[in-house]
């Protein structure tokens, strides 16, 4: 009995972390950064659904809701970045294609994550 109390107490805490949501811009990755190293060390793929944040850990997933069409897609964070004023998230390619911001190139996001 001990053990299912202490396993549902665990699974209670790790369902009820918040959320913590942040808005602002969000640009996606040009094509000559495909194959190249990312912060985290892996090669940068456009064909994957990931990501570069300033300071979010490495592996972090991201849900990003594009503000002007309610589109939204689940991306990894596996690098530093973006490095321009006001933006607050590089996605893939993908990840831009499927929030529907690839023809724009920049747009405004709410990105939402759990915090641990």
């Amino acid at each position: 009995m001990y053990k299912i109390l202490l396993l549902f107490f665990v699974m209670t805490l790790f369902a009820c972390a918040p959320r913590v949501t942040q808005s602002g811009k969000a640009s996606y990755y040009a094509n000559k950064f495909n194959g190249r190293r990312t912060a985290s060390g892996e090669k940068f793929r456009n064909s994957k659904l990931t990501a570069a944040h300033k300071t979010l850990p490495f592996g972090t997933k991201v849900k990003v809701t594009n503000l002007r069409n309610g589109k939204t897609v689940k991306v990894r964070i596996n690098d530093r970045g973006p490095f321009v004023a006001g933006r607050i998230i590089d996605v893939s390619r993908k990840a831009a294609k499927r929030i529907g911001m690839k023809d724009e190139g920049v747009a405004n996001v709410r990105i939402s994550y759990k915090k641990h």
